[in-house]
């Protein structure tokens, strides 16, 4: 099994310019946007350490996450609810299946949203609050916009990637059905290596925020699992499956899973991903195929969600 830490920089003063390991290649690479594509058309998966969001909010987001899930069982439980298949709040431990699957994931998180007022779609619900934890949401709240505002940025830097105009999907994020998520993979002394099963994301692109323990692996386009090396600090990207969706498959949607190394002592593992999603009411349809017909991100969203069995 390989090992790689790849890296990306992206310059706010310069967004057209990228520094990118090649995860296939392991070979450090500088490309403009502009004249070189077929490193993210080849490669959807990078690390940004040069960003923006405050290392000290990033640490208390985690210190804010411990601190719920450690919670006693039917406290967090208060806080679940099935009706809104998971949206806000919180999901018990094996709850979530990766499509295809009939094993539930060893996991448990919790969800949050936008702050949202009249201007987003009904569908988008509120947040939920936790009475335990007076500063979570304020916290969380602060983490959300921060990495809402790098994903639209980062957002508009692939965009000419595929041919579009740099503000192509301000429109669809501006006011979208965004995703901040809290996870824990509780220690386990069993046998199932799986903590999280292959899957790819439902979303445009996802953030995620380093983990306190290693395990994420990446499928490349041999079929091997390689592990990704992040500091809790870095933030992972992947191509989710509505990015894939609308270029017809140019830009991949990454399969990924999360494993426990058997030799290494039981612990906790804790993340923090951000999916970036667009509006419910956004038409996702091919760039590229003007006679297709597309399907609404709500519509995607809601099959997905039945799909992995959190209806």
């Amino acid at each position: 099994m390989g090992v790689i830490k790849s890296k990306i920089i992206i310059s706010f003063l310069m967004p057209k310019t990228i520094f990118l390991f090649v995860l296939s290649s392991l070979e450090f690479n500088l490309y403009t946007i502009h004249q070189e594509i077929s490193s993210l058309l080849n490669n959807s998966f990078f690390s940004i350490y040069d960003h923006p969001i405050d290392k000290d909010l990033i640490r208390n987001c985690y210190s804010q996450s411990e601190d719920f899930f450690s919670l006693p069982e039917v406290k967090k439980c208060a806080y679940a609810f099935p009706n809104m298949a998971g949206a806000r709040g919180y999901t018990p431990f094996g709850k979530e299946t990766a499509l295809g699957e009939d094993v539930p994931d060893l996991k448990e998180f919790w969800h949050h949203g936008p702050v949202i007022d009249t201007s987003y779609d009904s569908r988008i619900p509120k947040n939920i609050t936790i009475n335990e934890l007076d500063k979570f949401n304020l916290i969380f709240d602060e983490l959300f916009n921060d990495l809402n505002s790098l994903g639209i940025d980062l957002l508009s830097s692939i965009a000419p990637i595929i041919g579009l105009d740099n503000n192509y999907f301000d429109s669809w994020v501006n006011k979208g059905n965004s995703l901040l998520r809290m996870i824990h993979y509780p220690p386990s002394n069993n046998s199932n290596i799986f903590r999280a099963r292959e899957h790819s994301d439902i979303n445009l692109i996802t953030l995620l925020i380093g983990a306190n323990e290693k395990g994420l692996e990446i499928k490349d386009k041999n079929n091997t699992w390689i592990e990704v090396e992040a500091d809790q600090d870095d933030i992972v990207c992947n191509i989710g499956d509505m990015l894939q969706l609308i270029t017809d498959g140019r830009l991949k949607s990454t399969p990924h899973r999360v494993i426990k190394y058997l030799k290494d002592k039981p612990k906790s593992r804790f993340s923090i991903p951000f999916f970036l999603h667009p509006s419910p009411d956004t038409l996702l349809k091919s760039i590229y195929n003007k006679d297709d017909k597309g399907v609404l991100a709500h519509d995607f969203l809601d099959e997905r969600l039945k799909a992995i069995k959190l209806y």
